[in-house]
């Protein structure tokens, strides 16, 4: 399991022109769900996506995380982040869960993250053609591993 994820003053995903998660400042994880991905390493991501000190301080450092902050959360499930691109011109996606089991683990993902942020847990919807649009502060992007 993987998330890219970037700070951001907004963000949003639409499907079929209609706003299914959206945001105002917070984090945007793009998540990606390999083959064999266990609970601990979905509760292990959480913990990482609710507690990464990306987030400024009173002295500009990045220190806060989203829980200190009370940001927004967007998740979106992306089964392109964990292609196979080491060779080639064009991508492999042996490296990505199947449907069901990357849908029941991004799924388990979004439940501990509501669970654990009161604030709030917007995602995009699985498998369909979303639209993404953000805003990125910063910019500050980082690749999170469980």
């Amino acid at each position: 399991m993987l998330a890219l994820i970037q700070r951001v003053s907004q963000a949003q995903v639409t499907v079929d022109d209609q706003v299914v998660g959206a945001i105002g400042p917070g984090l945007l994880a793009l998540v990606a769900v390999e083959p064999g991905d266990s609970q601990e390493q979905i509760r292990r991501l959480a913990q990482r996506l609710l507690g990464y000190r990306v987030f400024s301080d009173a002295a500009g450092r990045m220190n806060r995380s989203l829980t200190d902050t009370a940001g927004g959360l967007l998740l979106v499930s992306q089964f392109t982040l964990a292609a196979d691109t080491r060779s080639g011109t064009r991508p492999g996606f042996s490296t990505a869960a199947p449907p069901e089991e990357a849908e029941r683990a991004f799924n388990e993902l979004v439940a501990i993250c509501r669970e654990n942020h009161p604030p709030g847990v917007e995602t995009g919807r699985f498998g369909a053609h979303m639209v993404v649009s953000l805003v990125n502060d910063g910019p500050v992007t980082f690749l999170l591993r469980p």
